[in-house]
């Protein structure tokens, strides 16, 4: 389902999302989309497992333009372990994870992946 970027901003406040977009740049040898799974949720994030496990780090500076008019959604992104941007030009929304059920699924799911499951992952 296609997803504005108030909605997904919206959405990412108490939720994990695994979204699918095309990426801005292409990257050569790489797939026209990429799939992500991302929050902004600072609850999650800035718990001690959320420091731990996802490797947050709280962004130092904000970026030298506005998102907003790039229509791109700055995001953590859970596998990368870092902020990415996404554009939201064709985004579309898979699922979501309520931040209550989030550990239980990265117990049970993505703390099992390994990295060449996680590339595959992120390339379909």
């Amino acid at each position: 389902m296609r997803v504005s970027l108030v909605s997904l901003k919206s959405l990412l406040q108490n939720n994990v999302a695994e979204i699918k977009f095309t990426r801005r740049i292409p990257k050569p040898g790489f797939p026209p989309t990429r799939r992500m799974l991302c929050t902004n949720s600072l609850a999650l994030l800035n718990s001690v497992e959320g420091r731990i496990a996802l490797n947050y780090k709280r962004a130092m500076k904000l970026p030298p333009y506005n998102p907003d008019a790039k229509n791109l959604m700055i995001t953590w992104d859970i596998f990368m372990q870092d902020y990415r941007n996404v554009s939201m030009n064709a985004c579309d929304l898979l699922n979501t994870i309520p931040i209550a059920n989030f550990w239980k699924f990265f117990n049970t799911k993505l703390a099992l992946m390994d990295s060449r499951q996680k590339m595959l992952f992120m390339n379909s």
